[in-house]
């Protein structure tokens, strides 16, 4: 829930307040219930609430707390902020709301910054000390919740969004080569602390940073699971089987707690049906419940109504269920763009901007299965990584998961806006190379769940449903639940061709048809195959005056995708042509010049 914002100065000077007025008011859509702005020496802060617990103007934010002499900025839900309210109390705290805000307020001046490992939650937030100056960020085990920085000699600046740090200017927009390499090596996707802007960075996911009066700061890296075995646990299936359901049913249950009505995005697939029959074991009735769907394209179905139809059904939901016609796709493709924080490639965001829109109007927060592929090994390329020995971790990964090689790259780019090495997979190299990761599947699983998936999946999701006031909620992203499944033997996440120990619990409790059927993604067909009007877009934005003058692609090898939108595909079978212009395009959007 929610946005923020704010700025410290370090070079004595007061701090900028229309600059985070400007960044607060881009986030209006994030927090449409509230907004506020606090100012106390060389710091500023802004926040735009959406209203999830405590209704009431008392967990207005920002919160100032005037006996422990701090305030703060919180985006997110600690969903065990009620057992550490009483926890806090039995220490002698007071509570002037019934807010998760106050509750971490407390939680720092009682812990500092080793609060966030009592936890359980996603959250972005920034504390300020009155007395020292210092301004502590912190971000969530998963980076569930975004929190972009920007900093010089002078000052740091701080938002929930990259065009809310955009907004309070003063940020160099050249493009990052290292983050482009990333960009179009691994479907857009760059890994914190990078963003495509050389003057942006991203506070890393499971990071608390402390900075000081004088600007110096210090990142503390509080959490990653071991992908080992555990000693305690062998490797009877049974019983892993009963772990990973008791701690999915903890992180379903846990992500119900609220003030308002919680409902879940029903895609008819594996993880998202498994989140409705869990919550319909916890005695939820009348669950609400979304689908969607789009025509079909090139022979390509468009929807998934089938399994989410015999869900809803099973489970006795209240479900929704929406029919989006290809016409609109022109308006909901500017609109999904302009709603992302950094540029991204796969289709469904346009999905996922859509139905949000559509969920917006019946609840404020949704359940989703966004994770399980990636924690318990479900896409189908895992296989071919876990038959390469441990050393060769890296090159298998980059042949099995990267769009396309270091040559690739440098081919689809002007030559000054590519680096004059492989960025990419050095990256990986130096990720497999620490320890704490047992095979090559292990390696894989854990630059996935904590690298890679923060700024595709997870952000994708967080960027879609705030554009609309809509709070989303990864049970398969609980803390808990990812620690069990990194210590997972690889063997039982592989089987049934991948997820086996989610489809071994899927039996217990689902149609078997939903449980074997084959895997599916939220397809948006008229995407995929660069059907009229998206290529009318895609020309439109390529050939743009724009695009010319900052000549970041080849324009021969931008020509050839033009002329055959369907013939070039990435390794992995995208659209070399949507990637390229999908960059483009938000960078347009965005007034990027």
């Amino acid at each position: 829930m929610c946005g923020l914002s704010g700025e410290v100065r370090f070079d004595g000077r007061r701090p900028d307040i229309a600059a985070v007025e400007r960044m607060t008011d881009e986030l209006e859509q994030r927090g449409p219930d509230g907004r506020g702005v606090w100012s106390q020496g060389a710091v500023a802060l802004g926040h735009r609430r959406l209203k999830i617990i405590d209704l009431s103007e008392s967990a207005a934010q920002p919160m100032t707390d005037p006996g422990l002499g701090i305030t703060g900025v919180f985006n997110g839900c600690i969903y065990n902020y009620r057992d550490l309210r009483g926890r806090l109390e039995g220490l002698g705290h007071r509570f002037f709301s019934g807010s998760d805000t106050e509750v971490l307020l407390k939680a720092y001046r009682q812990w500092g910054p080793a609060c966030v490992e009592f936890f359980a939650g996603m959250f972005a937030f920034a504390i300020v000390e009155h007395h020292t100056g210092r301004v502590v960020l912190g971000r969530d085990r998963l980076g569930v919740k975004p929190l972009y920085v920007t900093q010089d000699g002078d000052r740091l600046r701080f938002a929930s969004s990259l065009p809310a740090l955009l907004a309070g200017g003063g940020v160099d927009t050249s493009l990052d080569p290292v983050a482009l390499h990333q960009y179009l090596s691994w479907h857009g996707t760059v890994a914190a602390p990078r963003t495509v802007l050389s003057g942006a960075r991203k506070l890393p996911q499971a990071t608390v940073r402390v900075v000081e009066r004088d600007g110096t700061h210090r990142d503390h890296c509080y959490w990653q699971p071991s992908y080992t075995r555990r000693a305690e646990f062998d490797r009877d299936p049974e019983r892993w089987r009963e772990a990973v359901y008791e701690a999915l049913r903890t992180a379903v249950r846990r992500r119900t707690v609220s003030d308002v009505p919680v409902g879940v995005l029903l895609s008819g697939g594996l993880d998202s049906s498994l989140i409705v029959a869990l919550l319909a074991e916890e005695g939820q009735s009348d669950l609400a419940t979304f689908a969607m769907g789009f025509e079909s394209e090139s022979g390509e179905e468009g929807d998934e109504f089938l399994y989410s139809d015999l869900i809803a059904r099973r489970f006795s939901t209240d479900h929704h269920q929406f029919m989006i016609p290809s016409d609109r796709l022109p308006t909901a493709l500017e609109g999904a763009i302009g709603a992302m924080s950094e540029p991204m490639v796969s289709h469904d965001a346009v999905a996922f901007h859509l139905l949000s829109e559509q969920v917006a109007k019946d609840v404020k927060v949704v359940l989703c299965g966004q994770g399980a592929d990636e924690v318990f090994a479900g896409y189908r390329w895992y296989p071919r990584i876990a038959a390469a020995a441990r050393a060769d971790a890296p090159d298998a990964y980059a042949e099995a998961y990267f769009d396309r090689t270091h040559d690739g790259v440098t081919a689809l780019l002007h030559p000054d806006a590519a680096p004059g090495h492989d960025a990419s997979q050095e990256f990986v190299r130096a990720h497999m190379a620490a320890p704490g990761a047992e095979s090559a599947l292990d390696a894989a699983l854990r630059l996935d769940v904590h690298m890679l998936m923060t700024d595709d999946p997870v952000k994708r999701v967080d960027n879609m449903t705030m554009a609309w006031g809509l709070e989303a909620r990864v049970p398969f992203l609980d803390h808990e639940l990812v620690e069990l499944a990194a210590a997972c033997p690889p063997e039982f996440k592989l089987a049934q061709g991948g997820k086996g120990v989610l489809k071994d619990i899927g039996r217990q409790i689902l149609p078997h048809k939903v449980v074997d059927r084959p895997k599916g993604y939220f397809p948006v067909p008229a995407v995929r195959h660069m059907a009229e009007p998206v290529l009318r877009r895609v020309r439109e934005a390529l050939t743009a005056p724009e695009a010319r003058h900052r000549g970041l692609f080849d324009q021969g090898r931008v020509a050839e995708l033009l002329a055959d939108p369907a013939g070039h595909r990435t390794n992995r079978g995208a659209s070399t042509l949507w990637q390229v212009a999908s960059l483009e395009i938000w960078l347009q959007t965005h007034g990027i010049t």
